[in-house]
């Protein structure tokens, strides 16, 4: 489908939305990372679905920055704080006393990793021993998500995708940091959030290769795209025929939403880890996802550099096999390859319309996705 600015098809007046059935309405919801590219996204569909969100995170990293596009500083609680800072952080916690935590503060770049090793397990490690520290002292009931990375697996490029229980521990700086994290959040869950402390239950949520508007950061597919091409430049590709499961920024979101609800009424599920991805049908190259996001864009360009050394080693394949959550959470991702780029495009389309609208478009989206959920009959839909 073809994207026109004024289509319909990602048109919704989201002042219509109908919020008594949410399970989130009036829910205290403490989110760190909120300034981020999925933090803020998160934080959105959060305040749209009624819930009082208080967000954690240092200033954005990047201009144009998603947060002040749209407007969050106005719809949510904002502080600026270091998730190293283990007595600011607590004493936030504390304050608040949330009802749901989803962690999503990191250092998320591969390369900035390689560049900045410590910085990396310092943010991506001890951030979450402070996180985790932080739900300790807490009495009230809090289920708390803690987001990782599909990179959080030790990569053997297995086609199936891999699932829960294979081993963690990438060998680059930032998976490795993933997969240590990963291990922190389980070792804290079997060993202090027990029958004895059972008003907090945590789980972790492990999801990769995500795209959509918003997205500003350096050395990522689809900022590299839209930026070069709306100044009538030629993006450079290091590895166009690497495959990806490629996923919109709310199919990933949706399931953290849905496992934090399943977790807070389960018990069984508390210490679970969960796999969250598109299926087989969204494997696509890089090659291929920039084809078709040159179907709804004008005057594109790319040049193929495989052929060069590349500063960082890139894996060709990386998947998930989302099975668990298939059959636990009666989660599955809701959009299918075309329609994924196509809220993608949308989206950067608009803003270099008329940016002061994003924040409409946005919400559009959130309303435009859910629907189309709940049209294929995705039973998570009708719970969040």
């Amino acid at each position: 489908m073809k994207y026109s600015p004024n289509s319909s098809y990602l048109s919704f007046d989201y002042s219509t939305r109908d919020l008594a059935f949410s399970n989130f309405k009036d829910k205290r919801v403490l989110i760190t990372g909120h300034t981020g590219f999925k933090g803020s996204w998160l934080a959105t569909w959060l305040n749209y679905l009624g819930a009082k969100v208080l967000g954690v995170a240092l200033d954005p990293t990047t201009i144009p920055s998603n947060f002040y596009t749209l407007g969050l500083s106005t719809l949510i609680s904002d502080y600026r704080v270091d998730i190293r800072n283990s007595t600011e952080l607590g004493k936030i916690f504390d304050q608040f006393q949330p009802d749901f935590v989803f962690h999503l503060a990191a250092q998320s770049l591969v390369s900035t990793a390689f560049k900045n090793p410590k910085e990396t397990w310092e943010v991506n490690v001890l951030g979450t021993v402070n996180v985790l520290e932080c739900l300790r002292k807490l009495e009230n009931e809090v289920t708390a998500i803690f987001i990782t990375s599909d990179k959080c697996y030790k990569n053997i490029e297995k086609y199936e995708g891999y699932i829960e229980t294979d081993s963690l521990g990438g060998i680059d700086p930032y998976s490795a940091s993933k997969g240590a994290a990963e291990f922190v959040i389980a070792s804290y869950a079997k060993s202090y959030f027990i029958e004895s402390k059972q008003n907090i239950k945590i789980a972790s949520a492990r999801a990769g290769n995500v795209i959509g508007g918003g997205d500003w950061s350096e050395g990522r597919l689809i900022p590299d795209c839209v930026k070069s091409w709306a100044k009538n430049n030629t993006v450079e590709l290091r590895n166009p025929m690497a495959t990806r499961p490629w996923q919109h920024v709310l199919e990933p979101l949706s399931g953290y939403l849905t496992l934090a609800l399943a977790l807070q009424k389960n018990s069984n599920l508390h210490g679970e880890a969960f796999n969250f991805g598109p299926d087989d049908d969204r494997n696509n190259s890089v090659l291929n996802l920039v084809v078709k996001m040159a179907q709804h864009w004008d005057k594109v360009k790319w040049e193929d550099l495989s052929k060069q050394k590349q500063e960082y080693p890139e894996s060709k394949l990386l998947k998930l096999n989302c099975t668990k959550a298939n059959q636990n959470l009666n989660w599955w991702a809701a959009l299918n390859f075309e329609e994924t780029v196509l809220f993608t495009a949308s989206w950067y389309k608009d803003y270099f319309l008329n940016e002061e609208q994003m924040d409409v478009q946005t919400n559009n989206q959130i309303k435009l996705y859910s629907q189309i959920a709940k049209e294929k009959g995705l039973k998570w839909a009708q719970q969040i």
